[in-house]
C-alpha cells in the first residue's frame, strides 16, 4: 500500500497508559462502576403519567441496574446461551435495550442489533446470517416478523418480548419459544440462587478478542454486512471517551439515538465508564418535550436534528412578523461571526477572543435570541455531539455562537463510531476534531482516510473477501471517505469516495458540499440530492421540510397538503431564489442548472434513507427517475 503518511497527533491527557491497561470488556467496567458508585443514579426513563399530563420519569441506581442486568445474563445462561453465541435485540431505544445488551455481554454472548424499522425479510436475513439463538423483541410487531419467517430461522430457539402483554404464544409456536423479559429475569434469579457466582465467573473469563457485538451496516446498496466488534473495542471506547472529558460524572446525557446504530451503542460504553446519568427515550417526537424536563448537559444527534431545530426556529421567527424575522437573521449572522472569529483566534493565539464591537452585538443578540434557544434545550446544555453524517458549517457556527457547542465527530460502524471528535475547549467547526487517544490516522495518496487502533472491527461476519478489501494485514482500515488533516491534527471530511462524480465535461464534483450549502441557505430544505455523473451539468432533487413549508404556505395564502404546496408555482419560485443564491457562490461546473422539488420528504419507510438518516443516493435516483430524466431532456 502506498500512501502519503501524516503522523498521528494524540492527546497528552490523560496518560495513554491508563487506556493501554484497560480491562478486557465493558462487563468488567460495569462491575467496577457498580462497586464504586452503587447508590448513584444510573438511568432515567419515562413512564406514562396517571393522568393525561406529560410522562413521569423514574430512575435506576447502578446497583438496581446491575441486579436487572445479572438476572438477564443468568436467564440467558439458563436458556443455554454460551460464549460468543449471538443474542439479537430488535427494539426502539429504551432502558430495557441497554440492560439487555449489558446482560448479553455479562453472559459472555454477543449482541446482534436489529433496527425496529427493519422489515420481516431483512430481519430474518440478519438473524440467520448472524446465527442468533435468542431474539429480544420489543413488542408484538417485532415478534410477528420472526414468527412469519420462523421456517428460515432454525437456530432461533427463543423470542424474549420486552412488553409483557405482547409475549403471547401462537398456535404452531414451539414450546417455550416465546417468553417475556420478566419471565427471563425470573429464570435468571432462580439460576443465580443455584449458581451465585455464574455472572462474576463468566465476566472474569471474558477475553479481549472475544466477539461482543455484530452490527449490520444499514448500507446504501445491497445486503447489509455484519461488522464484528470485540469486547476490547467497547472497553477501549469507554476509556478513550472518558479521557477526552466529553461528559462529566455529575452530568446528564439525553439518549434518543437508535441503539441498533453504532453511534448509540458507543454511548453505553462511555456511560458505564464515566458514571453520569443517562436519560433514555428513543421517541423522536418527544425530544422537544423532553429537553426542558431532562435538562441535559450533553446530547448526541445526527445533523438532520440540528438542521430541523434551526429551520424550526427560523420558521417561528418568520411567522412572528417581519421585524422578528429580521432580528433573528441579524442574530444568526452575529452568532456565526462570533463563532468563526473566536475559534480562529483560539487556533492562532490560544485565546478565544473577539473584537469589542462584536462582543457587544453578541450580548444583545444573546438577550434577544440565544437565551431562549438555550432554554428550549433545558438551560444546562454544555455541548451537543453531531455525527453519522456531515453537519453544514453554517448550522454548526450558528449553534456554537448561540452558546450551544456542537462538537462534530467522525467514525464508522467498522471503527465503533468514535474515531475523531472535537473537544470542548478546542472545537473547530467544519472539522471532526482530532483522533481519539490510542487511535492512528493516515491519508492515502488519493485522499482516502485510513484508520488503525483498538476501535477497528475484526472484520465482516462470514465475508473474508470483503474484509480483505478494506482491512490490510497491518490493521489499517480503508474508510472510503476523503479527507484532509491540518498540521495540528484536525480532520476535515471532504466527501465520500464513492459519492464524488465526474461530469461529461471531465470536472469532478463533491455533491455533499453543494447539498450542505443549500441546506444552510434555505430553511425550508430537508434533503438534497445533487446529480451529474456523466452528465453535461449538475441538477438536484430537493425535498422540503413539511412543517416549515406548510407554515410558509399558510402565510402566503397557499392551501392544501404537502404535495399540493410543493407543486405550486410560488413554492418553486421560492426555492429557485435560494438555488440562484447557492449558484452565485459555486464554480461554474458545480452550479445546479435545474432542479425538481419532490412530492414528498425522503424517509426511512420508502427506503430513501438509512436508519441513521443517510441518503441512499441510488435508491432516490431510481425512485424519482422520471424527474431526473426530465431535468436532462434535450441535454
Amino acid at each position: 500500500m502506498t500512501e502519503n503518511v501524516t503522523e498521528n497527533v494524540t492527546e497528552k491527557r490523560p496518560s495513554p497508559r491508563s487506556i493501554a491497561e484497560r480491562p478486557p470488556s465493558v462487563a468488567h467496567l460495569l462491575l467496577a462502576r457498580v462497586a464504586a458508585t452503587p447508590d448513584t443514579e444510573a438511568f432515567r426513563y419515562p413512564v406514562p403519567s396517571a393522568g393525561d399530563g406529560p410522562d413521569d420519569w423514574r430512575s435506576y441506581t447502578w446497583a438496581q441496574s446491575a441486579q436487572r442486568v445479572f438476572a438477564i445474563a443468568a436467564g440467558l445462561m439458563d436458556l443455554g446461551v454460551r460464549a460468543e453465541e449471538r443474542v439479537a435485540i430488535a427494539s426502539a431505544t429504551r432502558v430495557d435495550w441497554i440492560l439487555s445488551d449489558l446482560g448479553i455481554i455479562c453472559a459472555g454472548a454477543a449482541t446482534t442489533t436489529v433496527y425496529p424499522q427493519t422489515n420481516a425479510e431483512e430481519t430474518a436475513y440478519i438473524l440467520a446470517d448472524s446465527g442468533s439463538r435468542v431474539l429480544i423483541a420489543e413488542d408484538a410487531a417485532q415478534l410477528a416478523k420472526v414468527r412469519e419467517r420462523r421456517a428460515e430461522l432454525p437456530e432461533l430457539a427463543h423470542v424474549v418480548v420486552i412488553e409483557p402483554g405482547d409475549a403471547v404464544p401462537a398456535e404452531g409456536d414451539p414450546e417455550g419459544w416465546v417468553l417475556s423479559l420478566a419471565d427471563l429475569a425470573e429464570r435468571g434469579a432462580a439460576y443465580l440462587e443455584k449458581h451465585p457466582d455464574c455472572v462474576k465467573d463468566t465476566v472474569a473469563g471474558l477475553r479481549p478478542d472475544q466477539l461482543a457485538t455484530l452490527i449490520y451496516t444499514s448500507g446504501t446498496t445491497g445486503r447489509p454486512k455484519g461488522v464484528r466488534l470485540s469486547q476490547d473495542t467497547w472497553s477501549y471506547m469507554g476509556l478513550a471517551i472518558e479521557a477526552i472529558q466529553l461528559e462529566r460524572p455529575d452530568g446528564v446525557q439525553y439518549l434518543w439515538l437508535p441503539l441498533a446504530h453504532v453511534f448509540g451503542k458507543v454511548l453505553i460504553a462511555a456511560h458505564v465508564q464515566i458514571g453520569h446519568v443517562m436519560a433514555v427515550d428513543g421517541r423522536i417526537d418527544k425530544i422537544i418535550e423532553n429537553l426542558p424536563v431532562v435538562r441535559p448537559t450533553l446530547m448526541c444527534g445526527v445533523p438532520r436534528i440540528y438542521e430541523r431545530v434551526f429551520n424550526g426556529v427560523a420558521a417561528k421567527a418568520k411567522a412572528g412578523g417581519a421585524l422578528k424575522f429580521k432580528i433573528f437573521n441579524w442574530a444568526a449572522g452575529v452568532a456565526r461571526e462570533y463563532a468563526r472569529v473566536s475559534q480562529e483566534n483560539f487556533r492562532r493565539t490560544g485565546r478565544a477572543s473577539v473584537p469589542a464591537g462584536l462582543a457587544a452585538r453578541h450580548r444583545v443578540a444573546d438577550r434577544l435570541v440565544y437565551a431562549k434557544l438555550r432554554a428550549a434545550f433545558g438551560g444546562r446544555i454544555e455541548s451537543c455531539v453531531s455525527g453519522s453524517a456531515a453537519l453544514t458549517p453554517e448550522i454548526g457556527y450558528f449553534f456554537c455562537g448561540a452558546g450551544i457547542r456542537v462538537l462534530e465527530g467522525y467514525g464508522l460502524t467498522e471503527s465503533a463510531a468514535a474515531s475523531f471528535v472535537n473537544r470542548h475547549d478546542t472545537n473547530r467547526t467544519g472539522t471532526v476534531g482530532t483522533v481519539l487517544p490510542g487511535g492512528e490516522v493516515r491519508i492515502a495518496d488519493d485522499g482516502e482516510i485510513l484508520l488503525r487502533g483498538p476501535g477497528i472491527m475484526q472484520g465482516y461476519h462470514g465475508l473474508p473477501e470483503k474484509t480483505a478489501e478494506v482491512l490490510d494485514a497491518d490493521g489499517w482500515f480503508r474508510t472510503g471517505d476523503i479527507g484532509e488533516l491540518s498540521d495540528d491534527g484536525f480532520l476535515r471530511i471532504t466527501d465520500r469516495k464513492k459519492d464524488l462524480f465526474k461530469t461529461s465535461g471531465g470536472k469532478y464534483v463533491a455533491p455533499t458540499e453543494i447539498e450542505g450549502r443549500l441546506k444552510a441557505l434555505c430553511p425550508y430544505v430537508s434533503s438534497v440530492v445533487v446529480i451529474g455523473a456523466g452528465r453535461k451539468y449538475c441538477s438536484a432533487l430537493i425535498a422540503l421540510d413539511e412543517a416549515a413549508i406548510l407554515g410558509w404556505a399558510k402565510e402566503n395564502g397557499i392551501g392544501g397538503g404537502y404535495a399540493e404546496v410543493v407543486a405550486d408555482a410560488r413554492t418553486r419560485e421560492l426555492v429557485d431564489g435560494y438555488v440562484s443564491e447557492l449558484n452565485a457562490g459555486l464554480q461554474r461546473w458545480q452550479t445546479v442548472k435545474k432542479f425538481q422539488v419532490l412530492p414528498r420528504e425522503l424517509d426511512i419507510e420508502h427506503g430513501d434513507l438509512t436508519p441513521s438518516l443517510k441518503i441512499k443516493r441510488p435508491v432516490v435516483e431510481r425512485q424519482f427517475d422520471g424527474l431526473v430524466e426530465k431535468m436532462y431532456e434535450g441535454a
